[in-house]
């Protein structure tokens, strides 16, 4: 059953929580995409069996959550994860993001380091509102983000991106690539060969760039961006396991 939180900021963000026991697993979604996801939705059924507590939820302007796609940027949706994270979660927890939740989720990691036991990215997508839209953007998409305050980018999964301003000014001040980030929990990646969105040398440039002692990257040959095929599922529960045992939880 779906259940709502309300945030310090005023926002009401949707959640569903599997309870359990030990540490617990929190998926964070991507750019545009909900909880109800074929990712979220199945880490949840594999934690169940593993009788560990997960969460899933929706940043707001997204999915079942109030506010309006078009008003948010990454710093509202990076408050959402944390209020969700420390309000609804008990203990340190492993973090599973995807694409633009595998920024966010290493934006908790400097963040509230504290509730973090574990990271696992696929296909993380850090900085890519600078790295990604603004600077493949033309002269004439630059110009309706400064004059019009928005943008349209054709997108894979339907209708095309909206991206404002807004996002772009508040990404510029979200920065994951610019500063050191060192993380002190086991970390694992995954990024496939074939993902049209975030490339191969953005998941090697983020490798060299966290700072940890218990990190690795597995790049899987065919492998799109949703990475939501049966045996790529399988593949993120396993760097779930490993991680989970790498942390000693």
């Amino acid at each position: 059953m779906t259940e709502f939180l309300d945030t310090p900021s005023g926002r009401r963000i949707a959640y569903h929580k599997t309870h359990g026991e030990g540490i617990g697993i929190v998926f964070l979604g991507g750019f545009m995409s909900d909880m109800e996801g074929s990712k979220a939705t199945a880490f949840e059924e594999w934690a169940r069996t593993q009788g560990r507590p997960y969460l899933r939820f929706d940043y707001s302007g997204h999915g079942q959550s109030s506010e309006a796609f078009t008003d948010g940027c990454i710093g509202d949706w990076a408050e959402d994860a944390r209020a969700a994270i420390e309000t609804l979660t008990t203990g340190p927890q492993v973090l599973v993001g995807s694409s633009m939740g595998g920024w966010i989720s290493l934006l908790m990691c400097q963040r509230i380091p504290e509730k973090v036991a574990g990271l696992v990215t696929i296909a993380a997508a850090p900085d890519f509102m600078t790295r990604g839209f603004w600077a493949s953007f033309d002269d004439v998409q630059r110009a309706e983000v400064l004059e019009k305050g928005v943008t349209h980018v054709p997108s894979d999964y339907g209708e095309p991106y909206p991206i404002t301003k807004r996002m772009i000014d508040d990404g510029a001040e979200q920065l994951i690539l610019e500063s050191p980030l060192e993380i002190s929990v086991p970390v694992r990646m995954v990024q496939g060969t074939e993902d049209n969105a975030v490339t191969r040398e953005t998941a090697l440039t983020l490798l060299d760039h966290i700072r940890a002692s218990n990190i690795s990257l597995c790049l899987v040959k065919g492998g799109d961006h949703s990475f939501s095929a049966p045996e790529n599922l399988r593949q993120v529960e396993g760097l779930i396991t490993e991680v989970l045992s790498a942390a000693n939880v």
